[in-house]
């Protein structure tokens, strides 16, 4: 059975203001029969994690260097990342891809090292609308899987997130049968590499513009497990509906 993740991206948005927020989705939370996930900018992670502390909220990075420690001014490692109370990283996302010019190589030193210090990787993977127009979508997820992901994963430690890169932020979203295609694909590629037994068991997630009132149709599309959510996991009136989409699929 895939374990089903509501995953909160708060990008660089929130200060100490924003912990009202998570708390507010605690307490309308108390027993989610999902997992829950937000991942908050760097300088809000410890303290996330206190205020989440004995919920079933889990909390997250960002991002993280693929060393253990060195001279690497304004970098975090996953271990420092795990210290802050995290247990997931979000790694390789398009605008990471995109700003600070990620390659496939480089999104799995990373999940290597995230992997090695006890996080999960949320791994993204997605298409420029150039890519999908030019019919290259699979292609091209095929060849950021290959790249990414590391070859020595276990189910619980790997989460994959398709996001394409044209609908994050913009209000497009893909049709049902394009997420499903490639969703579909994704779990082909992991039960090829690593077996049917972990293939089955990572969690895939949809983000690009999901909200309340897509979140449901989104996630009767096979094999979506979850979503990757942006904008709508920074209060949580906006991403309590999605939370609850998820927990009546």
């Amino acid at each position: 059975m895939v374990r089903k993740l509501a995953a909160g991206n708060w990008k660089m948005n929130g200060t100490g203001a924003s912990l009202a927020e998570a708390e507010a989705l605690r307490a309308a939370l108390p027993a989610p029969t999902v997992d829950v996930l937000i991942c908050p900018p760097a300088t809000l992670l410890s303290r996330l994690s206190d205020t989440l502390s004995g919920s079933a909220i889990a909390t997250g990075g960002q991002d993280c260097h693929a060393a253990e420690t060195g001279a690497h001014t304004g970098d975090i490692s996953a271990a420092m990342l795990a210290d802050a109370g995290a247990s997931h990283v979000i790694l390789g996302h398009s605008e990471r891809r995109t700003d600070h010019g990620e390659t496939d190589a480089e999104v799995r030193a990373k999940a290597k090292a995230a992997i090695a210090a006890g996080l999960t990787a949320v791994i993204c993977v997605g298409e420029t609308l150039a890519g999908r127009e030019a019919a290259n979508t699979l292609s091209i997820i095929g060849g950021q899987l290959a790249g990414s992901v590391p070859d020595l994963v276990s189910a619980d430690r790997l989460v994959i997130a398709y996001e394409p890169v044209w609908a994050i932020g913009t209000g497009k979203v893909p049709t049902l049968h394009q997420i499903g295609e490639v969703h579909d694909f994704i779990r082909a590629e992991l039960e090829k590499r690593f077996g049917v037994g972990v293939g089955r068991a990572v969690p895939i997630l949809y983000g690009g513009s999901v909200k309340g009132a897509n979140a449901a149709e989104i996630f009767a599309v096979s094999n979506v497990n979850g979503a990757l959510v942006g904008g709508a996991s920074l209060r949580a009136v906006d991403f309590l509906p999605i939370v609850e989409a998820l927990q009546a699929s």
